[in-house]
C-alpha cells in the first residue's frame, strides 16, 4: 500500500510540478505528517526530491529527472481522461482509485504527448446529468465538431434551435462560432462556444451542416469546462417558466424521476404499502413534463394538471394508431382505432 502511494507521490510532483505537503496529503488522503515521512523516504532510496521553504515553496522533484514510459498515444491518454468511467468508478466506490490510475498513466508520459493530451481533455467533458430529459439523438456532425474542438479552430455551422425542432418548422440558421469545450451529459452531446463574443450552447444533434474553418478560434485562456457548463446549465434552467406536476412513482423509480426533474423533489413521503408515492416534481414545461412521465411509464403516472394528462392520452393514442392491427389480416392491415 506504501509502494502505491510512494509512486503516486513522485508521479503527482512530476505532472504538477511543486506541491505543498497539505496539497499532497489532500490528493493522497493522507495526512500531512505521513506525506513528510513519505518524501524522506523517497529522498533516502534516491529519489530527487527537495523542499523549498517561505510562503510559495513546497516540494518538487529536480529538474530533469524522467518517468517517461512510452506506448500510450495523446488520444489514447484523452479517451482516459475524459472517461465516463470516472462517474462509474465513483459510483462503486473506486473514485480514488481511479483518479490515482489515471495520474500515473498520465503523468509518465513524454513531456509533449502529455502537454497535448491534458490540453485537450481541457476541451472535452462527460457528466451523467443533462439539461433536460429529452430522448438521445445521435448527432452526425460530431466528428467534425471534435476535430475543430481540439484543433483549436474556428466553425461554420448551420443550426436549428429547439423551438423550430419542437415545432418542426424554420429553417436552420448558419453562425461561425468560436468553439470552446465539448460536453457530453446524459448522452447528449453539447457544444459550448462564442457567437459574436456572446455566449452559447449548441445541441450537437440540431447541427444541420458542420465546416472546420483554417482560422485559430478565439477561445478565453484558462477556461475551466466543468464550471463553465455548470454556469450555462443553470442560467438556462433559470430562464424556464417551470410547472409543477403531481405524480404518483414507484419508490424504486423515484430517483431516475428526480434525476430528470428540473430541480430536486421536495418533501418526499414514506411510500405506501404498495410500494408507490405521490410527489410533486418541477419540469420545464409541459413538454418536458410528458417526455419524462412516459420515458419511466408505466411506474410513473401523471395526476396533476389535466394539460400533461391530455398529451400522454393523445400520444398513447398516435402509438395505439401506429401498432393496432386488425386480427384477421395477418398484422398487414390496420383498423380504426377504437
Amino acid at each position: 500500500m506504501r509502494a502505491d502511494r510512494l509512486l503516486s507521490l513522485v508521479l503527482l510532483l512530476r505532472h504538477r510540478g511543486r506541491m505543498t505537503a497539505p496539497e499532497l496529503a489532500a490528493e493522497l488522503e493522507v495526512s500531512t505528517r505521513t506525506v513528510l515521512r513519505d518524501v524522506e523516504a523517497l529522498s533516502t532510496a534516491g529519489i530527487p526530491v527537495y523542499a523549498e521553504r517561505g510562503r510559495h515553496g513546497g516540494f518538487a522533484l529536480l529538474p530533469g529527472f524522467s518517468t517517461d514510459l512510452t506506448g500510450l498515444t495523446p488520444d489514447e491518454a484523452v479517451a482516459l481522461l475524459t472517461s465516463p468511467a470516472r462517474a462509474t468508478s465513483d459510483a462503486l466506490g473506486l473514485g480514488s482509485a481511479f483518479s490515482s490510475a489515471i495520474r500515473k498513466v498520465v503523468a509518465a508520459m513524454p513531456e509533449g504527448a502529455r502537454v497535448a493530451a491534458t490540453d485537450a481533455a481541457g476541451r472535452v467533458l462527460v457528466r451523467r446529468s443533462g439539461w433536460l430529459y429529452e430522448a438521445a439523438a445521435p448527432g452526425s456532425h460530431l466528428a467534425v465538431v471534435q476535430r475543430a474542438v481540439l484543433a483549436g479552430h474556428r466553425l461554420r455551422l448551420g443550426y436549428r434551435s429547439r423551438e423550430a425542432s419542437l415545432s418542426g418548422t424554420g429553417q436552420p440558421r448558419e453562425r461561425v462560432i468560436d468553439p470552446i469545450g465539448l460536453v457530453e451529459a446524459a448522452g447528449q452531446w453539447y457544444l459550448l462556444a462564442l457567437h459574436d463574443g456572446a455566449d452559447r450552447t449548441y445541441r450537437i444533434s440540431r447541427i444541420t451542416t458542420a465546416e472546420e474553418l483554417a482560422e485559430p478560434a478565439r477561445r478565453p485562456s484558462g477556461v475551466d469546462l466543468e464550471e463553465l457548463w455548470e454556469r450555462r446549465r443553470e442560467r438556462f434552467r433559470a430562464t424556464l417558466p417551470g410547472v409543477v406536476v403531481r405524480v404518483r412513482v414507484r419508490e424504486e423509480r423515484l430517483a431516475e424521476l428526480a434525476g430528470t426533474a428540473l430541480y430536486p423533489i421536495p418533501d418526499v413521503p414514506a411510500p405506501a404499502l404498495d410500494g408507490w408515492v405521490e410527489v410533486d416534481a418541477r419540469f420545464a414545461d409541459l413538454h418536458h413534463a410528458a417526455a419524462v412521465v412516459w420515458s419511466l411509464a408505466p411506474d410513473v403516472e401523471a395526476l396533476d394538471p389535466p394539460e400533461v394528462i391530455s398529451t400522454l392520452r393523445t400520444r398513447a393514442r398516435q402509438v395505439l394508431a401506429a401498432h393496432d392491427h386488425s386480427e384477421g389480416d395477418g398484422g398487414g392491415g390496420r383498423t380504426a382505432l377504437r
